[in-house]
């Protein structure tokens, strides 16, 4: 999938030794490439939300690291550099993941040495991340071909994005929708809008990119929607997340529970798509995730475009 103003991917490093990103804030409104030149720059991307999705938070953490040892590479930079992207954020397990990788990669190496493993390392959990998004779409497709027999079709519901905005390629989520549509099962998606940052206006954008049919819907509208007869009754609801813990609680945005708890009494499957760095075994149930608490503004202020088309 080509995503707009990227060749592929949603994160790349270039030549000259930074990092460029879409700038998630910015849209659906405007697609605005960031470049990441260090450290800050990359905390910051992840803390203000440039940069959304756990598998994408992980791989930008990664990133992070490496450009802060560009700039100097021994211990104490390497402790202090692992320190501030892990406070960046608390839900996303693949954060503290990606970040303890790279600290057994490059502790044991010599300081003027590390650098260009760091890079070589961040672009490894890059791949591996887009690979796994890959292969997850092709298992998400075995799921899918049995409810689409039954109708000629598929109607799905998503909840936040879990989309290739949220990975570094494919998605998590929206892996196994784009495989449907690319396997020519007819297809439609019900996105929620998911306040109060409405991540739901990322799917939508990018499900336009990709030419997937879809309806942006109120997020209260999920429950009645799921209810509908069995004529119109949805397939399937498909989520992406944050953390699962070793019980196989989950973790995902705000929402989520309610939509599975109405998926349940309609008796439409639920199914949550992440890869293996999203699982947690050391949390050994949902009660010890760390819930992230974000700025009230968030929910108090609206964001969106002025009457003159302005951000």
């Amino acid at each position: 999938m080509k995503p707009v103003a990227l060749s592929v991917r949603t994160l790349r490093p270039t030549p000259d030794g930074v990092v460029e990103i879409i700038d998630q804030t910015a849209l659906p409104h405007a697609c605005r490439i960031a470049r990441l030149a260090c450290l800050e720059d990359a905390a910051r991307a992840i803390r203000g939300m440039q940069v959304r999705g756990a598998p994408l938070i992980g791989v930008t953490a990664a990133y992070g690291l490496a450009l802060a040892l560009t700039r100097r590479d021994d211990d104490q930079t390497l402790a202090a550099a692992i320190a501030t992207l892990a406070a960046t954020r608390p839900t996303a397990v693949n954060l503290g993941w990606a970040l303890a990788r790279m600290r057994a990669r490059l502790a044991a190496l010599p300081a003027g040495s590390r650098a260009e493993a760091a890079w070589r390392e961040a672009g490894a959990i890059a791949g591996e991340d887009a690979e796994q998004c890959r292969r997850i779409g092709e298992h998400g497709l075995a799921l899918l071909r049995p409810l689409a027999a039954r109708r000629g079709r598929l109607d799905l519901m998503t909840h936040c994005n879990a989309g290739r905005l949220a990975a570094v390629d494919f998605g998590t989520a929206l892996a196994p929708i784009y495989a449907a549509f690319d396997a020519g099962i007819e297809t439609h998606v019900w996105v929620s809008e998911t306040r109060p940052r409405n991540q739901g206006l990322l799917t939508a954008w990018e499900l336009k990119q990709h030419g997937v049919p879809h309806t942006l819907i109120a997020d209260n509208a999920a429950g009645a929607l799921l209810a509908r007869g069995k004529q119109d009754k949805l397939d399937a609801v498909i989520v992406g997340a944050d953390r699962v813990a070793a019980n196989g609680d989950v973790a995902n945005k705000i929402g989520t529970y309610l939509k599975a708890l109405a998926a349940h009494a309609a008796g439409v499957p639920f199914y949550v798509a992440a890869p293996r760095s999203t699982i947690d075994f050391s949390c050994p149930e949902g009660g010890a995730i760390p819930i992230e608490e974000r700025d009230g503004d968030e929910l108090r202020v609206v964001q969106g475009l002025d009457p003159a088309g302005r951000l």
